[in-house]
């Protein structure tokens, strides 16, 4: 039995649109709508597989055991050698910080 396909209508599409502050065109806008329902329609596709209980979940689609598998490398700690030419290459420091600038905040209407 086929299930209906699941799709974003253009209500909804400019709802998000609205909500996330985007500024689309017409075309963008359509060329969105047309990629996010494909990609509906796929995991659609693909979650109408059927697949055994007994199959266990693989993230990398095949199983990683210890045999198979490279040995994790170690975290080491490393001085650094030259801090202050490092310090040097940037545009703000305080007190051998260096001072990142704030992300600029705008507010949604």
């Amino acid at each position: 039995m086929h299930e209906k396909r699941e799709e974003i209508t253009r209500e909804t599409f400019d709802h998000l649109v609205d909500l996330a502050a985007l500024e689309l065109d017409e075309k963008e806008a359509e060329y969105c709508l047309n990629e996010l329902n494909s990609q509906l329609s796929t995991i659609s596709e693909l979650a109408a597989i059927d697949i055994p209980d007994d199959v266990e979940p693989a993230s990398h689609g095949v199983p990683y055991t210890d045999e198979s598998s490279q040995p994790l490398r170690g975290d080491t700690w490393q001085k650094c050698e030259d801090a202050d030419a490092i310090l040097a290459q940037t545009p703000q420091k305080e007190d051998r910080y260096i001072i990142v600038p704030d992300i600029p905040h705008t507010t949604l209407e």
